[in-house]
């Protein structure tokens, strides 16, 4: 390792995609799960529960159901618990003459990459890194334009748009080639589903899987728009890109009240909304530079869509959805777990959209599952013979 250190008011279409997958699911079910919490099968999904439940079952029933999950992974839990504290680090890396900062834990396993959604930053996967450091090389970036990375204003650099998933797709793959230096897992939310299908794609030597949690189904992109909205919205987005008013109206967000308002909303559990989280996320967005990125972003409506890009990638994906999560309707969000590339869709009951900070103790052994599975260089070794 280098070191220098929205709405569905406008969706026109409902995804439905004719791929058969609950044969497929049913195969590989029984060599895909070793999570630590409640897990029920059904046709096209996995569920997985807040509350353990295997001690309470008939010896007759664990036994059953010990061929699906690992009844004794509580001894694995309490062994990170008495682990000794991984140390979280964090480190700069020049990209392009802009100053980029991640965070990093761990020195041997897998390498896994986190990316962060749309305003947050590698802070938002506090709960993951020094948990998942444990037996893994994990890597958390900030993307261009967000957290203490460099913001620089799109205006300035003379193109059409900056701030686009090419871009962050092509930084995550530098990063990968000039910092972690090994090929890895992309672990993402949000926005950040997107860029690590976009790395992947490009670049797939560099992914040898993706976990995505709640991936932006971009519900105001311009294909998901009614023809009849679609003048009104450009023009709402051109008025905030172009006129003091967008400045004004960011303002009126980056604020402590009004990012407490907006992740209670996304958040099912909101006593996870802690003034922690809240300064996490509002004081990089305070800096010289956030106003630009954040009306930039609001006003790309191009693009890939992730229909688009779950296809197209090399690696086996794992498709993880809060069903409480308010932006991207779980509805929707089952449609992805029906391509091929998708092993598996997990629900997490009672979990919004930042499933990661939220439930860390459902996501965590998730993660390391898919990893685990996914860590063999044989093909044989992988569920449904995905290479």
């Amino acid at each position: 390792m280098a070191s220098s250190t929205s709405s569905s008011l406008f969706c026109s279409s409902k995804l439905d995609f004719p791929v058969s997958y609950s044969d497929r699911l049913r195969r590989n079910l029984s060599s895909s799960l070793a999570f630590s919490s409640r897990t029920h099968k059904f046709s096209d999904k996995i569920l997985i529960s807040r509350r353990p439940f295997h001690h309470s079952l008939p010896k007759s029933l664990r036994s059953i159901l010990s061929s699906l999950v690992d009844v004794n992974s509580s001894v694995d839990d309490a062994a990170k618990v008495n682990a000794p504290k991984i140390e979280v680090k964090t480190g700069t890396w020049n990209w392009k003459g802009y100053s980029i900062r991640y965070q990093y834990a761990g020195s041997s396993g897998p390498a896994l990459v986190l990316v962060h959604g749309f305003g947050a930053n590698s802070d938002h996967w506090r709960k993951n890194i020094p948990v998942l450091g444990q037996s893994h090389q994990v890597f958390a970036i900030d993307l261009i334009g967000y957290g203490y990375s460099d913001k620089p204003n799109p205006r300035e650099l003379q193109v059409d748009s900056f701030y686009t998933f090419e871009t962050w797709g092509s930084q995550l793959n530098d990063f990968c080639t000039s910092v972690v230096q090994d090929e890895a897992f992309f672990i993402c939310n949000s926005i950040g589903g997107l860029v690590g299908l976009q790395a992947a794609i490009t670049m797939p030597e560099n992914c040898k899987g993706i976990v995505l949690l709640n991936i932006s189904l971009r519900m105001l992109h311009i294909k998901k728009q009614l023809w009849y909205a679609r003048p009104l919205i450009r023009s709402f987005q051109n008025l905030l890109r172009n006129t003091p008013l967008g400045k004004f109206f960011f303002r009126s967000v980056a604020t402590p009240e009004s990012v407490k308002n907006i992740l209670c909303q996304c958040y099912h559990d909101i006593s996870q909304v802690t003034d922690e989280l809240v300064e996490a996320i509002l004081r990089p967005g305070l800096q010289p530079g956030a106003a630009d990125v954040f009306l930039e972003f609001i006003c790309y409506s191009g693009g890939p869509l992730p229909e688009d890009l779950i296809p197209q990638v090399k690696c086996p994906v794992l498709v993880v959805w809060g069903d409480k999560d308010p932006w991207e309707p779980i509805e929707l969000g089952r449609a992805y777990g029906k391509f091929q590339t998708v092993e598996n869709f997990v629900v997490l009951p009672d979990v919004g959209h930042c499933p990661q900070d939220e439930a860390p103790h459902l996501v965590n052994p998730i993660v390391e599952s898919f990893v685990a599975r996914h860590s063999s260089t044989t093909t044989d070794a992988l569920p449904g013979g995905l290479s």
